[in-house]
């Protein structure tokens, strides 16, 4: 081992412990070596190219020993230039420390020049303030001209070589109080006060002169509308003014936010936002002494379209000449706009208020909801485009105008209520009348009162429908309400007039056409009933799901009045037939036949009567006519006027009986023959089948006959089959028990839609003094 190897050997261990790393990195790097040759030189004739991988590795050794000595070498370079910046610094940190040094000695031996610098000092302020007060003495002796002066600019309405003078004034006052409050801060104090009430007495008209012209500029902005007509340069003059002075508010506010002078006593004077408001108040006055007297009762329609004309012609006013005296970003059209509505919500609320008819409200709601946003007024094309109708909002809000309309409602309400119950009094008054009543085209009895509730019903439907369709739902909800409170009037008043009739039925000049007029108000039930289903109809789906009370029903009130009127009529009908009626089903009626012939006089002639009557109560007075005869007929038959005592009777009774149902039925054809439809089940069936009964020769099938009669007639009751086994007088005990028993033991239940006959005919109570215990009672 040479030398160097020797000295190489010797500093590897210290250079390892000196660098770990770098025996890490040797380490890996011959591992790495040695993978890499392993792998190139697997074979021995791989070993051929030794020299060549030799010479490479050597060349990339070399230049990688090339590139870090560069590097290490400016590293180095780049160490010793700090090195040398560092004491360079050094030095000059050394003599900058002994200059000041130097200049703290110097500075201890002046101490004692500067007491005499202080009064250089005062000297010194006294000689600015002096100067400052030479300088301004021209300018106070010429305030008290300038003052007056800028009073006459300002009454003879030369309004802006006023401002020019006013501005000249407060420039002045600005100036010497910032003079004033430099010299004091340079004194090391600030202004005093009297120093500044020194200045507010000199300035003292200045403040005054600011009223003044405010008030007249807020004069002309007044009269704007008037002057574009006539001249408008002062207009111009005040707009210029307000220029200026938002331009001097807007530089004194930055100015004072970069730290300069602080804001002169008035500023900012915002006479920008001023100007609008004297505008509105302005609107507000002009709409005022629109009519203003004459807003109460029939005027307040003229008021309105007054106020319509009035504020398009100013909007016509401001748009067409007054727009073009005031810069673009005014809008002053959209500020008119604004002002305008304000000022009619707040007028329209307080009419509101009042205590309106019902023609009042409608003119209001009419002119809010329509004429309001109508092309003719705010709704204009020239004046959509000014303004945003979302942020003026609504004229009255929609809890007044629902306020409005129930007041409407409520007013309306109360004239109907009036209305129909004098038409009610002439409807009374027309029944005691000694003619027959009106009748129509048709032929058919009626009077005033449906035709002028049902036209005063419409009319208000009408108008209401001119505001909305919620207040025509409404009207007609309110309609249909007064509808059934006077049917229920009307039919209390039929049933007086009905007792009254009973008191002196006699009386027939009193009485006369009492008939009539029960026929005519049935007439006027059937009117007034399309009357109420038109309207019905009319009224909105979703109306009846927002009502919360409980809804009107006029249908049954009708239906209640029709029903009373056909039950007085049938009554007339019974009180007419009553006198010939105990005569029927005698012996002197099987004889004669009598009775029945002048029964039929009676039923032709109210029969004649009720052809007056509209359908369909036409019908059901038929009807309930053919009930009621067939009814007392029966009734007579039960009351064993007549009971027989041979078969010969029997055959008689049975054989007059299909006489009279040949006579009833006579009657009742002819109206058949007259297109009137029949009810599907004939009262009249029922005198053949009692015939028949009657009629039957063997006993002994009566049982029979009577299951056949129950089949039919399921209301018949055991008295009334027992009555007519005693009107036959040939039925044993036996036989009544029988059928008795199977009458008992049947009893089916009514059919559904079923008409009872017998349940109105009483049985009269038997004459027996007991009963036997073991048999029924006949």
């Amino acid at each position: 081992m040479s030398a160097g190897d020797q000295k190489n050997g010797g500093d590897k261990p210290k250079e390892a412990a000196v660098w770990p790393e770098v025996e890490r990195a040797e380490c890996l790097a011959r591992g790495a070596a040695l993978k890499w040759a392993s792998g190139v030189f697997c074979r021995p004739e791989h070993l051929e190219r030794l020299s060549q991988y030799k010479k490479r590795e050597s060349q990339r050794t070399a230049s990688i020993h090339t590139r870090l000595k560069s590097m290490v070498q400016s590293y180095l370079e780049g160490v010793g230039w700090g090195l040398e910046q560092l004491r360079e610094a050094r030095d000059e940190l050394r003599e900058v420390s002994l200059t000041l040094k130097e200049a703290g000695l110097e500075s201890d031996g002046n101490a004692d020049c500067l007491a005499s610098l202080e009064k250089l000092r005062e000297v010194s302020v006294d000689h600015r303030q002096l100067f400052a007060a030479v300088s301004n003495l021209p300018r106070l002796y010429a305030i008290r001209g300038m003052v007056l002066e800028t009073e006459r600019l300002v009454e003879s309405r030369r309004l802006l070589e006023a401002h020019a003078r006013l501005m000249d004034l407060e420039r002045w006052q600005d100036d010497i109080l910032w003079q004033l409050h430099g010299a004091a801060g340079t004194a090391g104090s600030s202004l005093s006060s009297e120093d500044t009430e020194l200045v507010a007495k000199y300035f003292s008209g200045v403040g005054q002169l600011v009223d003044a012209l405010g008030k007249e500029l807020w004069a002309v902005v007044s009269s704007s509308l008037a002057l574009a007509r006539q001249n408008p340069t002062p207009f111009v003059s005040a707009v210029r003014i307000v220029e200026r002075e938002e331009a001097l508010d807007r530089a004194l506010l930055a100015e004072r936010g970069g730290g300069g002078r602080p804001l002169p006593a008035g500023r900012p004077r915002c006479w920008k936002a001023c100007f609008f408001q004297v505008l509105e108040e302005a609107v507000s006055a002009r709409l005022r002494s629109v009519s203003y007297l004459h807003t109460r009762g029939p005027g307040l329609a003229g008021h309105l379209s007054a106020l319509q004309h009035a504020v398009m012609a100013d909007l016509a006013t401001v748009r067409h000449l007054l727009e073009h005296c005031v810069p673009p970003h005014y809008q002053l059209t959209a500020a008119y706009l604004r002002a305008s509505h304000r000022c009619l919500h707040t007028h329209l609320a307080q009419v509101s208020s009042w205590d309106l008819e019902s023609g009042e409200i409608f003119a209001v709601l009419n002119w809010v909801l329509h004429i309001y946003n109508s092309p003719d007024m705010m709704g204009h094309p020239e004046l959509v485009t000014e303004s945003d109708r979302s942020e003026l909002g609504p004229l009255i809000s929609a809890e007044g105008v629902e306020q409005l309309q129930s007041k409407y409602v409520q007013s309306v309400r109360k004239s109907v209520s009036e209305w129909m119950h004098k038409a009610l009094q002439v409807e009374l008054q027309d029944w005691q009348r000694d003619q027959e009543p009106d009748t129509d085209h048709e032929g058919f009895y009626q009077t005033s009162l449906p035709t002028i509730i049902t036209q005063m019903l419409e009319e208000n439907a009408r108008v209401a429908l001119m505001i909305g369709e919620s207040l025509r739902d409404q009207t007609i909800q309110m309609g249909l309400y007064e509808v059934e409170n006077l049917l229920n009037r009307f039919r209390e008043a039929l049933v007086e007039f009905g007792k009254e009739h009973r008191r002196d039925p006699t009386n027939n000049n009193k009485n006369k056409f009492y008939l009539h007029y029960l026929l005519a108000s049935i007439s006027n039930c059937i009117i007034l009933k399309k009357s109420t289903e038109s309207l019905q109809q009319q009224q909105s789906s979703r109306f009846a799901g927002m009502f919360s009370r409980t809804p009107p029903n006029p249908l049954a009130a009708l239906d209640r009045a029709v029903r009373r009127a056909c039950r007085l009529v049938m009554d007339q009908l019974l009180l007419e037939l009553q006198p010939f009626l105990p005569s029927l089903l005698t012996r002197p009626w099987l004889v004669q036949g009598d009775p029945v012939p002048k029964l039929c006089s009676v039923l032709e002639s109210h029969l004649d009567l009720y052809g007056r009557v509209r359908p369909p109560c036409r019908q059901r007075l038929q009807e309930e006519a053919q009930w009621l005869m067939v009814v007392e007929y029966v009734r007579a038959l039960m009351q064993k006027k007549m009971v027989c005592r041979s078969s010969e009777e029997r055959r008689q009774l049975a054989q007059q009986m299909i006489l009279d149902d040949q006579l009833l039925r006579e009657v009742f054809h002819s109206l058949q023959e007259s297109e009137v439809s029949l009810p599907d089940v004939n009262p009249l069936a029922l005198l053949p089948v009692l015939a028949d009964f009657i009629r039957l020769k063997d006993p002994g099938m009566l049982t029979l006959e009577v299951s056949g009669l129950v089949a039919k007639y399921p209301d018949i009751s055991e008295e009334h089959v027992s009555v007519l086994l005693d009107v036959r007088g040939d039925v044993s005990r036996d036989i009544r028990w029988a059928v008795l028993d199977l009458l008992e033991q049947s009893a089916p239940p009514l059919p559904v839609g079923y008409r009872p006959i017998f349940t109105d005919i009483l049985v009269p109570p038997s004459t027996l003094a007991f009963c036997l215990p073991t048999a029924k009672c006949a």
